[in-house]
């Protein structure tokens, strides 16, 4: 059963063809391509290797970026044995089996590097049980993960590692692991140069993605360069990388409402697209949207909460694809609307206010008394009508009594803001005139 963890398992067939991600598959970490940030000599795993003192590591990063050659190149320069399982197919029975095997391998002086692809998908009490051999040095553990560590890992495993964030492969890291496939295939590509940048745009960072699609360019029978458009008939664009539900989802939406708050409609536009092209629903986009215009454009521009709300209803009335053209207007008008969020921390400053005050009644003069027994317990008693009032303003206390009169809506003097700012001040002194503050 070990044999199918172990990495020294022998191939059925020695013979078969091997595909080319293998074939290329880099033999020590200096041959590795991209994540310089954690690989190069003043870099986590950089200080490590040279200081003889490596620790358990979580890999957070995109597919295809080099998690698992990264751990299998680490245990080779370490001297650790290399056992790679996925958490997707291992069961408890399993596990320990794995750490059985560790613990007997330790006894005759070996240790054991355990690589964890997904580790993600253990649920927490399978996380628990990698720690009593993480802490007694059975195993060192490497995990990699797609999702963010902070919420699918347990913090006793987090506080035994070191995260190390990959970052997807850039256009020079793609052309490079192309002149190195040329190279092992003996031949250039029969792309011409615009079907090779072509090319790289469809591998969107993912390096193994790029030599799946190389192989299959490889194998096309041609004797003249291809264009974009032969490339495309002949290849089907990767999808791009999203899921609605984990990191991707939420990274998206971010990129989005910053953009908006930032007053850039064009980098707006462009994450509000990458959000639709990636599956997203508009609906969710609909209400977002309209959060955006609640949360940081608020009073500066009242009418951008109803320009939200039309294009909106708009999408429910003509669906997709044209509903979502009312959408990209309602971004656009955001990201150039005036921005505000006077209103949002007023808020929060008076919810702040009454979870502190608890159930201090209002004061009396301005509670209805509509019993006489009410009426004899001062309600109402004192309350001061505003319209009768000069100016139309009492300047009466609405806090309770005792409580010190909180100032919570600071307008800025932006938009249609500016007006209201001049309307506040101008109450201020009033209530300041009439020593009522």
């Amino acid at each position: 059963m070990a044999d199918l963890f172990d990495s020294g398992a022998k191939a059925a067939d020695t013979m078969a063809p091997r595909p080319l991600a293998d074939r290329l598959r880099p033999q020590s970490l200096s041959d590795v391509i991209g994540q310089e940030q954690v690989l190069g000599p003043d870099a986590p795993l950089g200080i490590m290797l040279s200081s003889g003192s490596l620790s358990s590591l979580i890999f957070w990063g995109p597919p295809g970026v080099g998690k698992t050659t990264i751990a299998r190149l680490l245990a080779n320069e370490s001297d650790l044995h290399f056992v790679q399982i996925s958490a997707i197919f291992t069961g408890v029975p399993d596990l320990r089996k794995v750490f059985e095997a560790a613990k007997m391998r330790r006894q005759n002086g070996k240790g054991t590097l355990l690589f964890v692809d997904e580790i993600h998908r253990f649920n927490k009490a399978q996380q628990d049980g990698f720690l009593p051999y993480m802490e007694d040095g059975t195993i060192l553990l490497v995990g990699a993960t797609t999702e963010n560590p902070s919420f699918e890992l347990n913090a006793a495993v987090l506080s035994r590692s070191q995260v190390l964030i990959l970052k997807r492969l850039d256009e020079g890291d793609l052309e490079r692991l192309i002149q190195r496939a040329e190279k092992e295939l003996g031949k250039p590509l029969p792309l011409a140069p615009d079907a090779r940048d072509a090319l790289i745009n469809m591998a969107d960072g993912d390096g193994r993605a790029l030599l799946n699609l190389i192989e299959q360019i490889a194998a096309w029978k041609t004797d003249k360069k291809l264009g974009v458009d032969d490339l495309t008939k002949r290849l089907m664009k990767r999808a791009a990388k999203y899921d609605k539900s984990g990191d991707e989802h939420y990274n998206l939406i971010s990129a989005l409402h910053k953009s908006v708050r930032g007053s850039d409609p064009d980098a707006a536009l462009y994450w509000y697209a990458r959000m639709l092209t990636g599956g997203e629903d508009p609906r969710y986009l609909a209400r977002r949207i309209t959060r955006m215009a609640v949360e940081d454009i608020g009073l500066a521009d009242p009418q951008a909460h109803r320009v939200c709300l039309d294009a909106w209803e708009t999408y429910e009335r003509l669906g997709s694809p044209e509903g979502e053209l009312a959408l990209a207007q309602a971004v656009t008008y955001l990201a150039l609307a005036p921005k505000s969020n006077a209103g949002y921390v007023a808020y929060k400053a008076a919810m702040n206010a009454a979870k502190k005050t608890g159930s201090e009644p209002p004061p009396a003069h301005i509670l209805n008394a509509p019993t006489t027994l009410m009426k004899e317990q001062g309600f109402g008693a004192g309350y001061a009508y505003d319209h009768d009032a000069e100016d139309g303003f009492s300047g009466q206390n609405y806090f309770p009594d005792g409580m010190k009169r909180g100032v919570y809506y600071l307008p800025v003097d932006r938009g249609f803001e500016r007006d209201l700012k001049k309307r506040v001040d101008y109450f201020a002194g009033l209530r300041t005139k009439r020593g009522k503050s």
